[in-house]
């Protein structure tokens, strides 16, 4: 296997455990809703993961362990991604917000910085384009 191959095979590895989390995130507040299905496929496709991967990942989400990436571009892109998921129903519970902060913690944030950027997230899905900087 070539150095290629390799990072490719992470790279897929890591954005099936992203998929899992986003999962994961989708049936915190009960049954996956038609809003957060259309996300899942869009998410899906971004990540190349396909219907079979996706098929897998449904039926055992926590098979794949979360893994953080190091940039930081890309732990805002992964948060953005998870909170699709929560506001794909256009509600977000207080299980979705418990999660939802783990899981910018997991992905490196300090609790003061996960918490501005779950701030950022929130005005882009609502709709604001104010900035919190």
């Amino acid at each position: 296997m070539s150095i290629a191959d390799r990072f490719e095979s992470a790279e897929h590895q890591s954005n099936l455990a992203h998929f899992a989390a986003i999962i994961k995130l989708a049936g915190v507040d009960g049954p996956i809703n038609p809003d957060e299905e259309i996300v899942l496929k869009r998410l899906a496709f971004k990540l190349c993961i396909s219907e079979d991967e996706v098929k897998l990942i449904l039926k055992d989400p926590k098979k794949y362990p979360f893994i953080p990436h190091y940039r930081l571009e890309d732990r805002i892109e992964r948060l953005q991604d998870l909170c699709g998921i929560i506001y794909a129903d256009h509600e977000v519970d207080e299980e979705e917000r418990k999660l939802i902060y783990k899981y910018a913690l997991g992905l490196g944030f300090t609790s003061d910085r996960a918490k501005k950027e779950i701030e950022k997230c929130t005005m882009i899905f609502n709709g604001s384009t104010e900035s919190t900087d």
